[in-house]
């Protein structure tokens, strides 16, 4: 069975050294622990004719369709006090996915194996801190804070080495986009103009289109991005939230 994905995939018009495509890791019995029912109806996906194990490896990128081409996205920033070349290093794209109202939106994996990103990780991610990252995010969203949406969380039946062996799973998770401020200081480091002129033009387009009728359209932006990472914040802070990096 297929699900009625209606990808339309507008990050892979950006020149290539944005994002790198990839293929997740196997799993042969991968087990769903977590369905979001509501974000399905939101995203208008549907999920009656398809079992619960088809659907597992649809949300692990173990059943492709459509021969759909995933891709994990470049980026750079701080970390450790330190700027770096970062990147999806444990996440891929399953493609963008439009709705019946037109919005977009990114199927992301997380916890999906190694990417060109990885650096010295394995990309792999465990249960418990999927389920954590579910509830958080899902709650916030209900308090009215932006954030990425949570769609699924499965069981890959695999054990990952952390401080011990545990479970492995991987999270589904929904986002308007991924791109970053760190999109932006990746293009940056690569020292092209054109580059800058790409990212900002292409979030203009698929954020913002009415900024393409303003002069200082780039500035604009920032102005904007600025306004809302300033309420976001403060938004995290009035319920005690910190964020882990």
């Amino acid at each position: 069975m297929k699900l009625n994905w209606n990808f339309d995939n507008t990050y892979l018009n950006l020149p290539d050294i944005f994002y790198s495509f990839v293929k997740p890791n196997v799993h042969k019995n991968p087990k769903i622990i977590i369905l979001n029912n509501k974000l399905l109806e939101e995203l208008n996906l549907k999920i009656n004719s398809i079992n619960r194990n088809e659907l597992a490896k649809i949300f692990t990128a173990q059943s492709s369709q459509n021969n759909i081409k995933f891709f994990s996205q470049a980026y750079a920033g701080h970390q450790f006090g330190h700027f770096t070349m970062l990147g999806d290093g444990r996440a891929l794209l399953l493609g963008e996915h439009i709705d019946k109202q037109n919005n977009r939106y990114d199927i992301q994996l997380k916890g999906s194996g190694k990417t060109p990103y990885s650096r010295n990780g394995d990309g792999k991610a465990v249960l418990g801190a999927m389920l954590r990252e579910y509830i958080i995010s899902e709650s916030m969203h209900y308090l009215g804070i932006p954030t990425t949406r949570s769609l699924a969380v499965i069981e890959t039946g695999e054990n990952i080495m952390r401080e011990k062996e545990l479970p492995g799973a991987i999270l589904t998770r929904v986002a308007k986009s991924h791109i970053r401020v760190g999109t932006f200081q990746f293009a940056l480091m690569n020292n092209n103009k054109n580059y800058i002129e790409d990212i900002t033009n292409y979030t203009i387009n698929r954020h913002f289109p009415e900024l393409n009728k303003t002069k200082n359209k780039a500035e604009q932006l920032l102005h904007i991005v600025a306004t809302k990472q300033e309420d976001l914040i403060v938004n995290w802070m009035r319920i005690g939230f910190i964020h882990g990096v």
